[in-house]
Parts: structure tokens; C-alpha cells; sequence
């Protein structure tokens, strides 16, 4: 194209796109030559010319002699919520549910992530494709963001760490207070003057010294926008709650603190919100309590603290500490099921026998005296062993644990009935995910010295089993037998289309998954243990789950695919879950006779609490990250094997088999041949050598870069 040609397809871009975003405005020449920056005759008549043509073509129209305005069809904006990607360009995700529309980044219009916008959507000329073009933004999704302050004489600049952040926010003179260049800030946006080309912003505080442990994971939190520290009022509020035991209500529970109750959590647990009673009846059968502290008693409807609990919505468990739903006197003390304090619980209790066949179930509020506190690495020594010692290398007190008879049959038997739940689950085509999920063993600044893998043995997956099955019990009984509006845990179907990807690459592995199969559920779960304990079980095990629906919280009930439940809650962990809240005080309602209640708040809250999950997820991610870039800083130059865990046109992801890290081998550092992008292989395909690198495959690496800031390992591939 000429220059010429060149230069007058963008005075005709810039004329459509001003008459877009003032759709109701009409114009002369005269109005425009000044707003389009026109200084010459020449300029004017081409002006003159243009809008005679989009006129012509139909995307204008003339008002009277000389008046212009845009011909807009109402069909044609659209609004929803932006999501921009990392290279600048977006896409709308419509409110009405329609497809996605993608928008080049020179129309987002100042447009942010996660905004609310309105745009217009229009045919491109050369394919016919459909795109949009910010025309108003409806509402900014967030006013406040994180980055390095860069001060000058007589103003500053904030670079915001975050990857779909396309603009630095500049800083007048008279907000630069005592900041320090290099400082990681917090910057809310105050305003983006028209002639501006980054918005204007004032720091409202310093997180510290960029790459520290601590700035970086308040950095985090601020990225999400997750709470970092409770509001003064609410912990006056919390620390005003009655915590003694009232002999007025314990009239109104179930009293089980002479039943044998015991909690079992990881060490690290300072929130114990479920626990377990046993008790071996007359006839044979077993009653099995499942306890849930009774977070609804003390935390009422309305209140400030249940305001911000329901704001917060999750606790967050990042990697070197925990933001927790409710103040820690609730939380850790008043409601946390301590050993040898009576405490109010909301209980779901079952006769079951051998089997697990289930005979009565009861659902109530309780009051119990837990016998002992657990860790998951103790019962299982327990059932490891046989044996009713717990030694003082395995004890989390150091101490030997001597086990009463009555105790050590107890956990016997719960296995037992654990064992036969989970297999029937299974065979009714619950999905099987023994995840390896990475863990780090921190020093006294919060800095990673190792790396360390849990997986789930029978003490995890016993008390997985028991919370199961209380969370599907009340929904059944609520949603089966009353059929009241409730809040739902919801699973949906896999996407067919990354089912086939899946099996497309474990093929490459040598394993075979078929998509076609009626029992899809069972393909699955094969896949699964046949890579169970394999260098690539954690990369299938990824994919696997990428294939899934998020689970999320609903009032319309589509049943829980995963589990292969028809019915499925959240009843179990109100202490760090706010819908676990809901559930209790929907539950105590109806049991008290109450009428339905309205869906359309409900359902509100629902979709708020999964979103706040969501970000939560994200936020534990990226701490990881963090982590694992921190953990690899000191090993710079160092070789390591690992697996191709991603394949993109920017280069290959790969996983390190010694500790899960994952870095980047960028695309322009193969200098051995031109690489392409073959997205329906997963792979990089030489031009010349026809080498690829193919998702999957064995390599090895060396380190090159750990950027924390960007949370990003830098790998160079060895020959």
C-alpha cells in the first residue's frame, strides 16, 4: 500500500471510529477538522471527501445539507465484560450469552480487563469476520492495581506488573508524596484526561522492596483484589461474640459429647471446621456424626461480620500463610472444633453398616467435646501399621500416642466403610484425580528451602469419603425429598472438543482414551490410574482436568459430574466458605418448617461466591509461582530433565521431573532451525530439519532466568 493510500484508510478509520463512539452526535466538516487534528486545506477536502464516501457506503448518514451522523443499527452494540489477552487484543463476552466477539487492541478505547463495556460490533472488509470496537466503557472492574514506582523531578510513572495491563498510570507532582523509585506501589486510577495518553493515578500505599517474599505476595493479593487485613470494626465485632457454652441452648441440640469425636487435619491446621463420632450400636450398625461447626450460630444474618464474610467470600490459601473468611476468633478459637472444648456444631448423622449401606440419616444442630485432635500423617501410621501407637517421630506433639481400644477400632472401621463408599462412587462413574500437589518447606523469612509432594492416602481420602457423603445427604433431602430452592455444588459435562485433544496426546504416550465410548467417565478414570505414579501423570492429570467445567455454586441443580452425584452441596466447611454458610441457614430453616425463599438473590449470591472461588484458585496459583521461581533463583545455569508440559508460538513450557517448576524455552532461542506452530500436533515442527518438539516429550533444559516479578523461569534447551 502507498503512503498516500496508507495514510488516507486511517483519516477514514479515524472518522467511522469518532462517529461510533458519539453514535446520537451529528457534525459538520467544520466540527470535525478540529476534534481529528486537520491543520491544512488538503487535509480539509479529504475530510470533506470521506464523509461523502461513508455515506455512500452506508456507515454515516447525512442529516441535511452538510450535517453528518452515524447510521447505527441497534443490533450492532452489544454489552458485556472485556477480557483482554496478554499480546493487547480482547474479546467480549457478551451479556446475552452469544459468542465471544474479538477486539483488535487498537479498539479497546482504553478499555481495561475485566471491564464493563458497550461495543459495536461491525463485518471486517477483507474476510467478512465479525469484531468489535469499544464504543463506552460501562464501569471499570477495578480502580486499584500494582507495579514499580519510577520517579522523575516533577512526576512519576507506576509499571503495572500485571501481564494484560497495557498502560503504565502517570503521577502528578502533588501525589509523588515519599515514595522511593523501585518501590512496589498500589495506584488507584483518579483520571484519564483526553488528551492523556496514560490515565492519571495517585499510590495509596507501598508493599516494599520489589522480589521479596512478603511484597510479592501482598502484591498478589492486591492483584486480585483479595483482602489483605480485616476492618478494625469487624474484629471489635468478632471479639464481642459470646463464646461461653449457654446451658439454654444446649437444650435445643443433640448432645453427643459423650460419643467418642475426634478431628483429623494437616499438621499445619489451626481452622478445625469438621469432625467425626463413632459409635458401634446394638443391632450391629455403626453411628457415623459427621460435625460441622456451627459457624451460622455466631456469625447472624446481617450482621458487619457477615457482610465482610460474605464479601471475602472464600478463605485463600496461599503458600506461606492463609486469608481467612472470618476473623481469627472465630475462625481459629470460638468456632474452630478444638480438642476438649464443647463447641455448637450443625451435624449430618448416619446409621450404616459394614457395607456402607446407609439405614437413617439425621440432620441437626448438635453440641460435641472432641477426644482428640489428628493429623492426617498420624491415622495414617495408624492404619499403615495396624498398630495403636503412634510413635514420637510420627505424633505432631512428639510424644508417643497410646490409642484406646474404642479409638483405634473406630478408625479401623471408618476406613473400612471409606474404602467401600469410594468404590461405589467410582463404579457409578465418579472421577478419580489423585493429584501430586507441590508443596514447600519454608524458612523463617518464608522462603522456599525444598520442595515436597503430597499425595492422598486412606486418612485423606477416609475423611474425603464422610464429607461426601454429608454434603450429598442434605441435598438429596432437601432437594429430593422437600424440593426447596437451595444452594447447589454443580459440575457440568467435559468439552467434548479438549476430550479429543486429550486423547490425540496421550496417544503420543503410548495410552489410549475412547471418546466415543457411553462410559466416557470409566475411559477417563483408566487413563488416570494407568498413569498414576508415571513422569507424565502429572502432565495427563493437567490436561485431564482442563477438559472438565469448572464447578461452581447454583440454585439449579445439573448434578455433579465428577462425583457422579445427581445431587451434590457444600455443607462441610463453613469456617473458610461462605455458600457452607448459606447451606447451614437454609438447612436450619426448612428443618424448621420454613416455605421456600426467593431464587433470584440466591442465585446472586452464588455466582458472586464462584467468582470470588475462582479468583481465590488463581491467586493459590500464582503464590506457587512464585514459590517455584524463588526456590529456582539460586540454581541459575544449572541442567535439569524435564517434560514438555505446553506448546505455544511464543516457544515450549516444560515441566522439571525433579521438583514440578515450570519454565519457558522461548521460540527465538532455537537457533537450530525456523519453527512452526502446528496446533492440532501440540508441536514445534522444524522448517529444515523437520525436528518437533512435541507436548509430552522428554528433554532437557538449562536455567537461564527467574524473573519473580513476573513469576516467569527463563530455560535454554541443551543439544
Amino acid at each position: 500500500m502507498s503512503k498516500k493510500k496508507k495514510t488516507n484508510k486511517q483519516l477514514e478509520n479515524q472518522i467511522l471510529k469518532y462517529f461510533r463512539t458519539h453514535p446520537e452526535k451529528k457534525y459538520t466538516y467544520k466540527d470535525l477538522v478540529p476534534i481529528l487534528g486537520i491543520k491544512d486545506t488538503q487535509g480539509r477536502n479529504e475530510l470533506i471527501k470521506f464523509l461523502k464516501t461513508l455515506t455512500k457506503k452506508g456507515d454515516l448518514k447525512e442529516q441535511g445539507a452538510g450535517v453528518f451522523s452515524f447510521k447505527k443499527q441497534n443490533n450492532q452494540y452489544i454489552i458485556g465484560t472485556i477480557e483482554l489477552t496478554s499480546n493487547g487484543n480482547g474479546y467480549l463476552i457478551p451479556d446475552d450469552g452469544t459468542p465471544d466477539i474479538f477486539i483488535h487492541k487498537k479498539n479497546i478505547n482504553r478499555a481495561f480487563d475485566g471491564d464493563r463495556v458497550k461495543i459495536y460490533k461491525y463485518r471486517r472488509k477483507e474476510n467478512g469476520s465479525e469484531e468489535g470496537e469499544v464504543v463506552e466503557i460501562e464501569s471499570r472492574h477495578r480502580n486499584e492495581f500494582v507495579g514499580i514506582f519510577e520517579r522523575q523531578k516533577d512526576f512519576g510513572f507506576v509499571v503495572c506488573n500485571q501481564s494484560r495491563m497495557y498502560t503504565d498510570i502517570f503521577i502528578k507532582k502533588d501525589n509523588l508524596g515519599d515514595y522511593k523509585s523501585g518501590e512496589t506501589v498500589v495506584v488507584a486510577l483518579t483520571d484519564w484526561p483526553s488528551h492523556a495518553s496514560s490515565p492519571y493515578g495517585k499510590i495509596i500505599k507501598s508493599l516494599g522492596k520489589p522480589g521479596e517474599t512478603d511484597t510479592e505476595i501482598h502484591s498478589i493479593l492486591y492483584d486480585y483484589q483479595l483482602p489483605v487485613e480485616f476492618p478494625k470494626e469487624i474484629i471489635k465485632e468478632a471479639e464481642t461474640i459470646n463464646r461461653k457454652i449457654q446451658a439454654d441452648e444446649i437444650k435445643k441440640r443433640k448432645d453427643f459429647r459423650d460419643t467418642l469425636t475426634f478431628t483429623i487435619d494437616p499438621a499445619t491446621a489451626k481452622d478445625f471446621d469438621d469432625a467425626l463420632s463413632f459409635k458401634k450400636l446394638e443391632n450391629g450398625h455403626f453411628e457415623i456424626g459427621i460435625h460441622i461447626a456451627d459457624v451460622s450460630f455466631y456469625v447472624q444474618e446481617g450482621t458487619a461480620i457477615d457482610h465482610e464474610a460474605y464479601d471475602r467470600g472464600t478463605s485463600v490459601y496461599l503458600v506461606d500463610r492463609v486469608v481467612p473468611m472470618l476473623p481469627e476468633v472465630l475462625s481459629n478459637d470460638v468456632c474452630s472444633l478444638r480438642p476438649n472444648e464443647e463447641k455448637y456444631t450443625f451435624s449430618a448423622v448416619f446409621e450404616i453398616d459394614q457395607k456402607g449401606h446407609v439405614y437413617k440419616e439425621w440432620f441437626g444442630r448438635t453440641i460435641i467435646l472432641s477426644d482428640q485432635r489428628f493429623t492426617y500423617e498420624e491415622v495414617q501410621y495408624v492404619l499403615d501399621s495396624q498398630q495403636a501407637v503412634i510413635p514420637t517421630e510420627v505424633a505432631l506433639s512428639k510424644q508417643q500416642i497410646n490409642l484406646t481400644d474404642a479409638t483405634y477400632n473406630a478408625l479401623q472401621s471408618l476406613n473400612e466403610i471409606a474404602h467401600i463408599l469410594r468404590n461405589k462412587r467410582m463404579q457409578k462413574g465418579a472421577l478419580s484425580f489423585d493429584r501430586v500437589e507441590i508443596n514447600f518447606h519454608l524458612d523463617e523469612n518464608n522462603d522456599p528451602e525444598s520442595v515436597w509432594f503430597k499425595t492422598s492416602k486412606d486418612a485423606h481420602k477416609l475423611i474425603e469419603e464422610f464429607m461426601l457423603l454429608a454434603n450429598r445427604s442434605v441435598a438429596l433431602y432437601i432437594g429430593k425429598k422437600l424440593k426447596k430452592t437451595f444452594v447447589y455444588r454443580v459440575h457440568d459435562e467435559p468439552d467434548l472438543e479438549k476430550l479429543e485433544n486429550l486423547s490425540h496426546v496421550v496417544k503420543e504416550f503410548g495410552y489410549r482414551l475412547d471418546t466415543k465410548s457411553k462410559n466416557i467417565n470409566k475411559e477417563i478414570n483408566q487413563l488416570l490410574l494407568d498413569t498414576n505414579g508415571k513422569k507424565e501423570q502429572h502432565l495427563v492429570d493437567t490436561l485431564a482436568i482442563r477438559c472438565m467445567s469448572k464447578a461452581v455454586y447454583s440454585t439449579q441443580n445439573i448434578g455433579h459430574y465428577g462425583l457422579g452425584f445427581d445431587f451434590y452441596t457444600h455443607f462441610t466447611s463453613p469456617i473458610r466458605r461462605y455458600p457452607d454458610v448459606l447451606v447451614h441457614r437454609l438447612l436450619q430453616f426448612y428443618l424448621d418448617g420454613g416455605k421456600t425463599i426467593n431464587n433470584e438473590q440466591l442465585e446472586q449470591a452464588c455466582q458472586y461466591t464462584s467468582q470470588r472461588e475462582q479468583l481465590a484458585t488463581k491467586a493459590e496459583r500464582d503464590s506457587i509461582k512464585y514459590m517455584q521461581v524463588k526456590f529456582m533463583a539460586d540454581k541459575i545455569d544449572r541442567d535439569f530433565e524435564g517434560l514438555i508440559s505446553g506448546v505455544t508460538d511464543r516457544g515450549i513450557y516444560v515441566e522439571l521431573l525433579e521438583n514440578k517448576c515450570e519454565g519457558m524455552i522461548a521460540i527465538k532461542s532455537l537457533k537450530n532451525d525456523y519453527y512452526n506452530y502446528d496446533p492440532r500436533k501440540h508441536a514445534l515442527i522444524g522448517e529444515r530439519t523437520n525436528h518437533q518438539f512435541t507436548l509430552g516429550d522428554l528433554i532437557k533444559i538449562k536455567v537461564k532466568k527467574a524473573d519473580l516479578l513476573k513469576r516467569q523461569l527463563d530455560f535454554e534447551l541443551i543439544d
